[in-house]
């Protein structure tokens, strides 16, 4: 394992919780709101929404997960934390899947699980897919997430959340997104609705997982078209493996970056994992990037008293 941490404190916790447990009480309050009530500012035309998942394809932890597509009327499905343990903070998650499909279970529902668990209130993006392009020749992923943030903040209130402790995570296309939504929150297309407009669209922080399209090929060694990090850009979490087909260059150019604009950062670059595994548990050290994730969130003072690490809670979970 190689390991690049701007601030790191290793810690590693347990993901054999119970998940069907877990999953309930997640869902027991959970919340669907559409992203555009009326309407998106270009309507995706196609086929109807589907999972189009095969008996055939890639199993991950010896289950498979599913790919929807066909994402023409995108969605917010928010999962509160536990009322005795929420801690006020809230994360919008963005599956990926190639701006084609969404892995909804991998990267969506089951992190929301891991994230109820620690007490942080999540927020499932569902997002318009398949898209021929992307932010900045497409920017219609980009206003899906500006709007999936100002929902979340504009219910701060009605769902108990603290709305200047809303960050994003993201895999893969989505954690492409995810990183575009922290340095353009203030896009605006000009036959924009508006709404929640008002609302900031701007994530308190920021994380990766195996972020694609991050780099211009075919040397990524240059930042993508759209990129673009700035000084007011959040504090961003990243991970990636050496032995990813999508190029662990994406992490670490773009670190590169926010280090010299002296935004703050934490990378992590493992010898192996691939791509595509979410959270699911295997023999691999880079299964553990949750506990690291919890670890980092306390660092930058998301979560625990006074921005202190929660030691308490953290060795509640070893």
């Amino acid at each position: 394992m190689r390991s690049y941490p701007y601030t790191m404190v290793a810690v590693r916790i347990h993901l054999s919780l119970t998940l069907a447990l877990l999953t309930s009480l997640a869902s027991a309050q959970q919340v669907t709101l559409p992203l555009w009530p009326k309407g998106a500012p270009e309507p995706y035309q196609g086929a109807p929404e589907t999972d189009i998942t095969k008996p055939a394809d890639r199993l991950v932890d010896g289950r498979p997960l599913a790919h929807l597509t066909n994402i023409s009327k995108p969605t917010l499905d928010f999962y509160p934390a536990p009322a005795a343990h929420n801690t006020g903070a809230t994360v919008v998650v963005f599956p990926g899947g190639g701006y084609r499909i969404l892995a909804y279970d991998l990267e969506g529902t089951e992190v929301c699980t891991w994230l109820n668990s620690i007490g942080v209130n999540c927020a499932l993006a569902q997002y318009r897919v398949p898209m021929e392009k992307r932010y900045p020749d497409d920017p219609s992923d980009l206003e899906d997430a500006q709007q999936a943030m100002r929902i979340t903040r504009a219910h701060a209130a009605e769902w108990h959340l603290e709305p200047n402790r809303v960050g994003v995570l993201g895999f893969s296309a989505g954690a492409h997104l995810v990183v575009v939504l922290g340095n353009h929150p203030d896009f605006k297309r000009a036959n924009e609705p508006t709404g929640e407009a008002s609302v900031s669209a701007r994530p308190d922080f920021v994380v990766a997982i195996y972020p694609g399209y991050l780099v211009e090929p075919p040397a990524h060694t240059q930042l993508s078209r759209g990129i673009d990090p700035g000084e007011n850009t959040p504090p961003t979490f990243l991970l990636q493996a050496e032995d990813d087909p999508v190029h662990e260059e994406n992490v670490l150019v773009y670190f590169q970056a926010l280090k010299q604009l002296k935004v703050p950062a934490e990378l992590h670059v493992y010898s192996e994992g691939g791509h595509g595994y979410g959270l699911r548990p295997s023999p691999l050290p880079i299964s553990h990037w949750p506990s690291l994730v919890e670890t980092w969130l306390n660092t930058i003072h998301i979560l625990g008293p006074a921005g202190k690490i929660n030691e308490k809670a953290i060795l509640n979970r070893q």
